[in-house]
């Protein structure tokens, strides 16, 4: 009886250990559906912010600060002072130039108008006396002669007063003579010369006297500041730097694999971790002609323009940024990590009830979760997205699966 009963568990427990054994075999699966929606494909980088229209405020002479009219992030207007140098010595130096100005103009119109007026007066009074003294001889000489006609002078009388007459008359033009060598054409030229030279150093001087105030070069916000009273200037020192942010540049370093995800009028989405939680928004204005090393990385310069219209990106900042190279509203996706390939060949493992089938699938864009389907699968349908029991078990076509979904 004992064997009878031996032989019957024999084939039981062998067919219990079966299917105990076949049903461990079975790899647990999960399952992912294939759904519609919208894509985007996107490049995650970082990059740096620079305005796009800036200009630079710098010393033109040498000078300690003396007054300070502006401070970091204030909105300024083209020709606004920002800071003004001592221009006590450049004050001196604009009223000693006046001075010799007026001086130089002085001379210039005396010498233009024949001499010093004392001088002028003086010879005046020679020459006047000359010509009367040459009238008086000239009426004394007439009236000899008309004597002489009657016989009532002698000719002694007549040669006597014509010989006075020519006296008063070499009086007079020695008189005159004296008048002309007041001034001369050379004179006047060099006075002119003078009173020119006078001009140019006022002309200087009020030229240094603007250089010492430095004026904001263009209408923006002073991003760059940070000159202080007492400060010594030099020239050509930068001073202050004033840019534009309604539109800001922001440099966005693509890693060379992903450059040829990227194109022009790419629209690009700006963070930065200093205001968690907002974005500005711009597009993609230059693309890299070359790549450049980047620390570890090897990256192209990819320029974009990004507004800001509350300017609360600053330059100098490093942004993160993402470029979104491509887009495809409902359309057919399944996750990422169902996409397999087999010979080359993309595709991944249809799930049906307890069994996978291989089927190849054409694709497109990707992002970090999803790739879109061109062919191959259909919305509903779900496919096999990863192992979960045992984590290295072989998957293979037509194969039995245990498909655990969320």
């Amino acid at each position: 009886m004992k064997k009878y009963w031996l032989v019957l568990l024999v084939p039981v427990l062998l067919g219990l250990w079966w299917v105990i054994g076949h049903s461990q075999s079975v790899p647990e699966v999960h399952v992912a559906a294939v759904t519609r929606g919208r894509i985007e494909s996107s490049v995650p980088t970082n990059g740096k912010v620079e305005p796009v229209q800036w200009a630079a405020a710098g010393a033109e002479m040498a000078g300690v600060v003396q007054s300070v009219y502006i401070a970091r992030g204030d909105q300024v207007k083209a020709g606004q002072p920002l800071v003004a140098l001592d221009l006590t010595a450049a004050k001196a130096e604009l009223a000693a130039a006046l001075a010799k100005e007026k001086e130089a103009q002085v001379d210039a119109q005396t010498l233009g108008a024949g001499g010093k007026p004392a001088q002028l007066s003086t010879v005046g009074s020679s020459i006047t006396n000359a010509q009367n003294a040459v009238d008086v001889a000239q009426r004394n000489y007439d009236s000899l002669l008309r004597l002489q006609a009657n016989n009532a002078a002698t000719k002694f009388q007549v040669m006597e007063a014509q010989d006075m007459l020519q006296r008063a008359k070499l009086q007079l033009a020695a008189a005159q003579g004296q008048k002309s060598t007041l001034v001369t054409t050379n004179d006047i030229s060099v006075a002119k010369a003078r009173y020119q030279d006078a001009q140019a150093e006022v002309a200087s001087a009020r030229h240094r006297l603007e250089l010492g105030v430095i004026r904001a070069p263009m209408d923006g916000l002073v991003y760059q500041f940070d000159t202080k009273v007492g400060t010594y200037l030099q020239p050509g020192q930068l001073v202050a730097t004033v840019g534009n942010l309604d539109k800001v540049k922001v440099t966005v370093y693509v890693d060379e694999p992903d450059l040829g995800r990227v194109g022009n009028r790419n629209q690009v989405v700006i963070t930065w971790d200093a205001r968690p939680g907002q974005k500005w928004a711009g597009t993609v204005d230059k693309l890299p002609t070359q790549v450049v090393a980047l620390g570890t990385r090897t990256v192209g310069e990819v320029s974009t323009v990004v507004d800001n219209p509350n300017h609360d990106l600053l330059p100098g900042v490093t942004v993160n940024a993402t470029i979104i190279s491509s887009t495809a509203e409902n359309t057919v996706l399944m996750t990422k990590a169902g996409l397999r390939y087999q010979n080359g060949v993309a595709g991944a493992f249809k799930v049906s009830r307890d069994r996978i089938d291989w089927t190849p699938v054409r694709t497109g864009i990707s992002d970090v979760n999803s790739v879109q389907l061109l062919s191959g699968l259909n919305p509903g349908d779900k496919v096999l997205d990863r192992v979960i029991e045992p984590v290295d078990a072989e998957i293979r076509d037509g194969m039995r699966v245990k498909p655990v979904s969320d």
